[in-house]
């Protein structure tokens, strides 16, 4: 992969730059959808301070993140993002094994996410982690599809 990789939690100075990141990875997918994803509309001021977030960085470059939040017995995935530079080098992945040591952590059943039915390569990339479609969900002009990872216990 090459560069030194670190990741730290978010604090609120780095709002506007999870939101450039989040614009910048989520932009494939407008002609897709014909609009802007959800994640490239949120207040990202307002998401820290109400949720985890974890950045991921390569050398001084912020190249991901994840947000999550407690969500029954889950934790919630609300947004796992890659700049573009920085994909196809597994870097959702080790998100996403974060994710798991995140819940796991705290004593959680699994792991819950949702997306876009149009995001295609997402669900594959989460089906082929063993997350498993819990159901589908008309809003507005989608379909969200819900996907849900058990972990082991203890």
């Amino acid at each position: 992969m090459g560069g030194t990789i670190s990741l730290r939690r978010a604090a609120q100075a780095d709002a506007d730059e999870i939101g450039d990141l989040t614009r910048e990875a989520y932009g494939k997918w407008v002609p897709v959808i014909g609009r802007e994803p959800l994640p490239m509309t949120v207040d990202y001021h307002d998401a820290v301070r109400r949720h985890r977030f974890d950045l991921l960085y390569l050398d001084d470059h912020m190249a991901g993140l994840i947000e999550t939040v407690p969500d029954g017995d889950c934790l919630l995935i609300v947004n796992v993002a890659v700049r573009p530079a920085f994909q196809g080098r597994g870097l959702g992945k080790r998100h996403l094994s974060l994710a798991e040591e995140i819940a796991t952590g705290a004593g959680l059943a699994g792991l819950r996410l949702y997306t876009n039915a149009r995001f295609a390569e997402n669900i594959r990339l989460y089906e082929t982690l063993d997350y498993r479609r819990e159901r589908e969900e008309m809003r507005d002009v989608r379909t969200v599809v819900y996907m849900r990872k058990p972990l082991a216990a203890g």
